[in-house]
């Protein structure tokens, strides 16, 4: 059993060490891809997408039937409701009973065959008759209703049947969604902008380090040929110390290029999605990359409607408009209907309460001092500020354009005339070198040389990437990333 345990442990550990030495690598298109698929941003403006989804479809069920059940229960502590039919007399003078005994006997003739006309003594007899039962009814004793618990199931439906601001409100949940796809359409081109130009700088800073490692190797290639020199008597130390301190700086630079080259590789991670530990190799050289993005090349006419920031903004003042309909739908009425079941579980001795019952309902908006009209005017002023910072963003964009497009003639310029002076550095370097090694140059002009060569180098670097960032940007801009 200890050896099973062991093993098992080990086996876990290996595999640790398997994740954590995990390799991945992309060209470029790739790592876009992967991003698109894994970064947290991402992830969180698709959740963005359902919430807003899920919001469309609480909007929508609203207007549905809606079920209420309930059951409850009460208990009355055996109280008991009392009837009493018994009742005070009431005395009448001689002259009302006489006046109320003419008019009767006047108006009441009987019915002609079957009761003959009514007689001073039949109205005494049925007086007679009335005092009695009531004399027997004050002598009985009261009725009384116990009031037991009671239980009712109740099972209710509701249905709107008429609510301008409903249908309002589903419009304007429907934009929330396109709203929320427009966001995440802009995260992905922000996303894929952030790994371009990440991709790019650390092919630059990889290309910068081997050109600063060819350098170094070259210079030390130089020193220990000086310093032959220097033991044969045929240079002088200070020719030995100006090539190490040379030698000495280009590797601080070196050194701090790589830790740079890490940092990029991290931030790369980070956009990617991926495990900082994860091992991440890039499969394209710079050549490769600036084929595919091919960054000499100016695109057609700028398309503004295909811009995702003003199609974001054309969603808005769509919903602002919206946002109108829907304060002016306050002003109408709204119709409900429901049914409701009530089943008793336990009922008292008295229940005057339905089985069934069904109704519906009007709201008629009558009077709120002015709120109704105020929300109103607040939705045409959103509406206008819809339309201002609509048409304040298309003046941006078509300055942007313009900028972008002059950035990247400036940054072509730029890359070519760096170019040509990396070739003539490299030439004035070489020619340098030469010279030294035949005695006909000082090592402080192999320095300077070699100083205007790794200067040339760098600004040669710095315009590649200028020039793909520019691309990049314009790119962007016409949604062509």
């Amino acid at each position: 059993m200890k050896h099973i345990t062991i093993t098992m442990t080990l086996i876990l550990l290996l595999g640790q060490m398997v994740s954590a030495q995990e390799t991945l690598r992309f060209t470029l298109t790739e790592a876009q891809d992967y991003a698109i698929e894994h970064n947290k941003t991402l992830k969180d403006a698709r959740l963005n997408i359902d919430l807003s989804e899920r919001k469309l479809k609480e909007t929508v069920t609203q207007g549905l039937p809606q079920v209420d059940a309930s059951v409850d229960w009460m208990t009355y502590f055996g109280y008991e409701m009392e009837f009493n039919f018994g009742g005070s007399e009431t005395s009448f003078t001689n002259e009302q009973l006489n006046t109320a005994m003419n008019n009767t006997m006047n108006n009441y003739q009987g019915i002609p065959g079957v009761i003959d006309p009514v007689t001073q003594q039949d109205f005494y007899v049925f007086g007679a008759m009335q005092a009695f039962q009531a004399e027997l009814q004050s002598m009985m004793p009261p009725n009384t209703i116990k009031m037991t618990d009671a239980s009712t199931a109740k099972l209710q439906i509701g249905q709107l049947l008429f609510s301008g601001q409903y249908w309002a409100g589903i419009q304007v949940a429907k934009l929330g969604k396109e709203i929320a796809a427009k966001g995440l359409e802009n995260s992905i081109l922000d996303i894929k902008e952030a790994v371009t130009n990440s991709y790019i700088m650390a092919l630059i800073t990889e290309q910068t380090i081997e050109t600063f490692r060819k350098t170094i190797d070259n210079l030390n290639t130089i020193k220990g040929h000086t310093q032959n020199m220097y033991t044969a008597g045929l240079a002088e130390q200070t020719d030995v110390d100006q090539l190490s301190i040379q030698v000495t700086m280009l590797e601080n630079t070196l050194r701090s290029m790589e830790r740079g080259q890490q940092m990029i590789h991290s931030m790369l991670k980070f956009q990617l999605g991926i495990d900082h530990q994860t091992q991440l190799e890039l499969s394209q050289n710079l050549e490769s990359v600036m084929a595919g993005i091919n960054p000499m090349s100016l695109p057609g006419a700028f398309d503004m409607t295909s811009n995702s920031t003003w199609q974001l903004l054309q969603t808005q003042e769509k919903i602002s408009e919206k946002m109108i309909d829907m304060q002016k739908w306050t002003y109408a009425p709204t119709i409900t209907g429901f049914y409701a079941y009530n089943q008793k579980l336990l009922t008292t001795g008295f229940d005057m309460t339905p089985n069934n019952m069904a109704g519906i309902t009007m709201s008629v908006p009558v009077f709120s001092s002015g709120s109704r009209n105020h929300k109103l005017a607040q939705a045409r002023i959103e509406h206008d500020k819809a339309l201002l910072s609509k048409s304040m963003v298309e003046d941006q964009l078509q300055i942007q354009h313009k900028q972008l497009v002059l950035d990247l003639n400036t940054a072509v310029e730029n890359y070519e005339s760096q170019k040509e002076n990396v070739i003539v550095a490299r030439r004035v370097y070489e020619n340098i070198q030469n010279k030294y090694e035949q005695g006909m140059a000082s090592s402080l002009d192999l320095t300077q040389s070699n100083n205007n060569y790794i200067q040339a180098e760098s600004n040669f670097i710095q315009a590649t990437l200028s020039l793909l960032q520019a691309k990049v940007a314009l790119n962007k801009l016409f949604n062509q990333l």
